[in-house]
């Protein structure tokens, strides 16, 4: 069973690495069939459909009548074809979207523009892509250090005021026997001295 989910593991990670790498730029055909004409196909509609990615191409297919124009976003609304970004004549245009950001396309054909072909694309920045194994994507393990040991602290003693239960009563040292009997001493003369008075005086 653990031998199947780390199969199962590795599968995922590596169609996971995969991914990326299949992805490839793409061809958009202009209005799905790639006629650039005046038929009345709704250019922007198609292209709010689709998904612009920088690296994909724009094809354009049309007649001698037309051209694609690239224009800036001024000129576009006007349907302007006197500053061209760039013109593409002969009857098809691949156009490299090389950049993320806004391109507009008319053909500068007058009358033409106004009846439709006008084209606004939006392209995306492309994907980061996962790099091959083998060429730097490796990544780099730091050898593991063990941690140092924290020194070792001694257990502190105990204060004069902590209270701890003796077991055995501990032997009184010479000192204090000499300070206990003095002690008793002087409470047997001051008794006898009292005994002695009472019994003058009775």
């Amino acid at each position: 069973m653990a031998m199947a989910r780390a199969f199962l593991a590795v599968a995922a990670v590596a169609a996971a690495l995969a991914v990326p790498q299949l992805a490839a730029a793409a061809d958009h055909p202009v209005g799905g069939s790639g006629s650039w004409d005046a038929s009345g196909t709704s250019y922007n509609a198609w292209a709010a459909k689709q998904t612009f990615k920088q690296g994909d191409t724009v094809s354009f297919k049309f007649a001698p009548s037309h051209d694609v124009t690239e224009v800036n976003k001024a000129d576009y609304d006007a349907c302007s074809g006197a500053n061209p970004v760039k013109s593409y004549t002969g009857g098809s245009a691949a156009v490299k979207l090389t950049a993320p950001g806004k391109r507009y396309f008319i053909c500068s054909v007058t009358g033409h523009c106004a009846a439709g072909m006008k084209l606004e694309v939006t392209v995306a920045a492309a994907a980061v892509t996962a790099p091959a194994p083998g060429k730097g994507g490796k990544p780099h393990h730091k050898r593991s250090v063990a941690p140092t040991p924290a020194p070792a602290v001694a257990a502190p003693e105990p204060s004069s005021t902590e209270v701890s239960t003796p077991t055995a009563a501990p032997a009184p040292r010479s000192s204090d026997a000499a300070t206990i009997a003095g002690m008793l001493g002087g409470k047997a003369v001051v008794g006898l001295a009292v005994g002695v008075a009472m019994a003058l005086a009775m």
